[in-house]
């Protein structure tokens, strides 16, 4: 494609279709054939005046240590936002695999199609990330890659398709012999809950979710599906769905609350144009659809292994994060010295490289913790031998399907955030200590006071 330079004219063709911590995803609606059944992802910056950690430059000296044996990263001519890509394509695409990963590639942009991009979807965005960041009109260029709601050249023109997108989190308990023991929970429960838990203390969600990470990584079909029917019936930001590129379920916010009877009604009705089943029985069609895909397709095993590249948790990993900016370990130093154990003082006297090694792994597989996974699914017409894409036939329905899944939001993690890491694990897992041992409390306090009662 030759050099095309996005200015404030073309600003008005893209659409908001979501974000996350970082960046914007808008859609485009025009009709510039490079752009159609395409979607940008624009940068943001916080809104307190500080600029995103190495702004628009290249690696930190430090980062440079942990990422220099790719050799592909460390060109002098890369900007934190080529880095992004590259990261993208040559460190998760080898574990992914490219027909499960778009790197996608870099368009030019204007300031002015960015000061513009921020007034038009500034209605769209949800209060708490208008008031965190904005556009970052500091950059000069966006992040073009297809939108995997549709399929290639995808318009309505080429018959419905349905897409969910699911943000799956972490599937596995970790087994670390770096977890203190007051954490301990933390083998038997999953972040994913403890999390949920704190949001609903802080007041992020309006109620908890029923979804578990290791249902939809457990390789069982009846667990999938019950995975899947927990994050339909409280989609918060882990699940949308959209039709022919358009959103029909879910929130655009990442805020939405549990599924109402309204809510469920018009997903019913909705569904029409892609399900073939009685009304009242279209979602949960769909929803097995879904589930039979995940299983199916298998993918979920190769996003399981990059996280799993997390061997030694944040308690052990944030140690070796330490031996590499060459400071003291902050969390020896909370620790009084009998609790420093003889496993924290030996990752303090590995070799540089072997640190290097955790921390790496540690930030990939927090890559893979934080992406969604896109599932998009076309009817099949009659027998097409020729298809490129996966097929599943749905027997409720008497239908067969089109499928292709891709992983998206495969950012790269800052070497800093490791701090921030380690601190929000933290958090997440003292409060829901504390908040154990209060419901225990109180149960106990309920039961000797019942048991008083029927003595008396």
């Amino acid at each position: 494609m030759e050099e095309v330079i996005l200015e404030q004219i073309d600003a008005a063709d893209w659409v908001y279709r979501g974000e996350g911590a970082a960046n914007l995803v808008l859609a485009y609606t025009g009709s510039h054939p490079a752009f159609i059944g395409k979607v940008i992802r624009i940068q943001k910056a916080p809104r307190n005046g500080k600029r995103r950690v190495n702004g628009n430059g290249q690696f930190t000296a430090h980062e440079q240590l942990v990422w220099g044996e790719i050799t592909e990263l460390m060109s002098s001519s890369s900007t934190r936002e080529n880095l992004e890509q590259l990261y993208v394509k040559h460190v998760i695409c080898p574990f992914l695999g490219p027909k499960h990963v778009d790197a996608g590639m870099r368009v030019r942009v204007t300031k002015e199609f960015l000061e513009s991009v921020e007034k038009n979807v500034i209605c769209k965005r949800p209060a708490w990330r208008v008031d965190a960041a904005q556009v970052d009109t500091y950059c000069d260029s966006v992040l073009l890659i297809s939108d995997h709601s549709l399929f290639p050249n995808g318009t309505l023109k080429s018959g419905a398709c349905i897409s969910v997108e699911i943000k799956p989190k972490c599937g596995f308990l970790p087994s670390s012999r770096f977890i203190a023991e007051g954490n301990a929970i933390k083998r038997c429960v999953t972040r994913f809950e403890m999390h949920q838990a704190l949001k609903l203390h802080q007041k992020e969600i309006s109620e908890l979710s029923r979804y578990n990470p290791l249902d939809l990584f457990s390789n069982s079909r009846d667990r999938i599906c019950k995975a899947i029917k927990a994050l339909y019936a409280t989609p918060q930001n882990n699940f949308r769905v959209f039709l022919n590129g358009s959103l029909i379920f879910g929130g655009l916010s990442g805020s939405a609350g549990s599924t109402s009877f309204v809510t469920s009604e018009a997903f019913e009705d909705a569904l029409k144009a892609v399900i073939q089943a009685d009304n009242g029985l279209r979602a949960m069609s769909f929803i097995q659809l879904v589930a039979d895909a995940v299983y199916t397709s298998g993918v979920l095993n190769h996003l399981l292994e990059v996280q799993k590249l997390d061997t030694l948790d944040i308690e052990g990993a944030i140690h070796a994060y330490y031996n590499i900016i060459s400071q003291p370990c902050m969390v020896c130093r909370e620790l009084n010295e009998n609790k420093v154990s003889d496993c924290f003082t030996s990752l303090h006297s590995i070799p540089l490289d072997e640190s290097l090694k955790i921390v790496k792994d540690f930030l990939i597989a927090a890559t893979a913790k934080d992406c969604s996974l896109i599932l998009c699914f076309r009817p099949r017409e009659g027998e097409d031998a020729g298809s490129l894409y996966n097929n599943i036939h749905f027997e409720s329905t008497k239908q067969s399907f089109d499928y292709k899944a891709c992983f998206i939001d495969l950012d790269l993690k800052p070497l800093n955030k490791m701090e921030y890491y380690y601190e929000l694990d933290k958090r997440i897992v003292c409060f829901y200590t504390q908040m154990m041992k209060m419901e225990d409390g109180a149960d106990k306090a309920f039961r000797r006071n019942n048991y008083g009662s029927i003595l008396r």
